[in-house]
């Protein structure tokens, strides 16, 4: 019995490989050979993630014919994995991906550390913050208060509890979009609410349009429901979407989704304006698509004079109701360990969603519902989330001056909002930076986890959940982490480099 339980082809595992940028040699560097190259490659796209453990990889004449490489420098590549530990063999079945006795299994997101291990490593791989007291421990005192009644019933409430979907409801009506409670379902976080909206309508092979970066954790779930991925880059900079992209792809693709942060995008930060949601909600309605916009950050203006001037909901030009499903959360804007989120769509998209729920979760937790209701209901939810803009804006300050201050080469923009800087790593691997981060104590994601088909190799994403000395120490070992990529120190036997067919 085969011991693999995917597999990667050899035009895939191909562009993964030759995604990976690495430095110029410099004079006297000693090159290793090609055979380690390869190696080192394909360890290091199973440390990332980017080929999972338990992966078939493609036979040696096949992968030497996609990277124009003799069979002799693949078999000696594979023999190496081997004898490292990270390759398995049998005749007959193949070569698939492991790793070594002792080693964690590399995450394909972006989950935090184990409480355990933050004494030793800074944790920029997860881009939340703390709780912002003493509005959680309030807001769970004022739902213990009203559990009495809730406890007396069966507890299975599938669209969520009707006071906390009248209140959402208000909510937008407030912000100039007339919303209904039929209109809302609550879900257990965003992701609970993406992975709903991706099975009902996009099935296994259908094309779901996404931003080009876009946020890894939804990437890998529509992956594993079969999506086939269609990137569209972002504009230059921090100016939102390029509408142009856009267009084509919704017109040329016929996408049944598409997938967009229009709020203070993660990873980038860029905030679209008013004219492009009005014409990418235009483009999606031409093309039969849906629009699905994550609002989770769209609270989180960071500077005043961004606040008055914020644009209104990607809903909100979508009268109609027929072509933009919003996503919403309380995981970002108040605290992650509060899984409430929220769909607002038409009616009849809420009632097939809550009949599939069925088969999922069956609902979302009553007594985090009640916590959210309560703090909407009384004014704490401003608050609060008036507190995450102050520690998100001090983090973001201090993270950008020792940034600056310790690595002078590396490039971005500062956001405006939101939770996370996007960074062009002064020429680096963003995926060596990653692995030598673990060496130097500082755990910082890398760009290809946003993007699809190892793009954007060059980047690291570097959130807003540090400040002070402990943002002045992160930089710190974020450069001393770049000193070894440079060095080519990385790695585990041999210096990792890119290979390159």
């Amino acid at each position: 019995m085969a011991q693999w339980t995917s597999a990667v082809g050899a035009a895939q595992l191909a562009r993964l490989l030759t995604s990976q940028q690495d430095r110029p040699a410099g004079p006297g560097t000693r090159r290793p050979p090609a055979y380690r190259a390869l190696a080192d490659g394909i360890r290091l796209l199973v440390l990332e993630g980017r080929v999972p453990v338990a992966a078939r990889l493609p036979a040696e004449r096949e992968l030497a014919l996609a990277l124009a490489v003799s069979r002799t420098t693949v078999a000696a590549a594979y023999e190496a994995l081997r004898g490292e530990g990270f390759l398995e063999s049998r005749r007959g079945a193949g070569s698939w991906t492991a790793v070594p006795a002792g080693n964690p299994i590399p995450a394909r997101g972006l989950e935090p550390l184990p409480p355990e291990a933050l004494g030793s490593m800074i944790d920029l791989g997860c881009a939340s913050l703390p709780a912002p007291e003493p509005w959680l421990t309030r807001a769970v005192r004022g739902a213990l208060e009203e559990l009495p009644p809730y406890a007396h019933t069966h507890g299975d409430y599938p669209a969520g509890l009707p006071a906390l979907r009248s209140m959402i409801a208000e909510r937008y009506t407030a912000r100039g979009i007339p919303t209904m409670p039929e209109q809302i379902m609550v879900t257990t976080g965003a992701m609970g609410a993406i992975d709903a909206i991706c099975h009902l309508f996009g099935g296994r092979g259908e094309r779901i349009a996404v931003e080009s970066p876009s946020y890894a954790n939804i990437l890998q779930l529509m992956r594993e429901a079969g999506a086939r991925l269609v990137p569209v880059a972002m504009a230059e900079g921090l100016t939102g979407w390029d509408m142009d992209r856009w267009r084509q792809v919704l017109r040329e693709a016929a996408p049944r989704i598409a997938y967009v942060v229009a709020d203070f995008h993660n990873p980038t930060g860029a905030l679209a304006d008013e004219d492009q949601r009005r014409r990418l909600v235009d483009a999606a309605r031409s093309a039969g698509t849906v629009l699905v916009a994550d609002e989770t950050m769209s609270e989180l203006w960071l500077d005043e004079d961004v606040r008055d001037g914020m644009p209104r909901p990607v809903c909100g030009f979508d009268p109609a109701g027929s072509t933009v499903i919003t996503v919403g959360s309380a995981s970002k804007a108040f605290w992650a360990g509060m899984r409430i989120g929220w769909v607002r769509a038409a009616p009849d998209v809420v009632r097939s969603l809550v009949a599939a729920r069925a088969y999922a979760d069956l609902g979302t937790p009553v007594l985090e519902q009640l916590a959210v209701n309560w703090l909407f209901s009384t004014g704490g939810w401003e608050q609060a989330v008036e507190l995450r803009r102050a520690q998100a804006r001090e983090n973001r300050d201090a993270l950008v001056a020792a940034v600056r201050r310790e690595l002078p080469d590396w490039e971005f923009e500062v956001p405006r909002g939101g939770l996370t800087l996007w960074v062009r790593a002064g020429g680096l691997s963003g995926s060596r930076l990653a692995e030598a981060g673990e060496r130097t104590g500082v755990r910082v994601p890398s760009g290809p986890r946003f993007g699809v088909d190892g793009a954007f190799e060059g980047y690291v994403r570097l959130p807003f959940t540090v400040g002070g000395a402990v943002a002045d120490e992160a930089a710190s070992r974020l450069a001393a982490a770049a000193g070894l990529v440079k060095s080519g120190a990385t790695g585990a036997a041999e210096s990792p480099r890119t290979f390159v067919a």
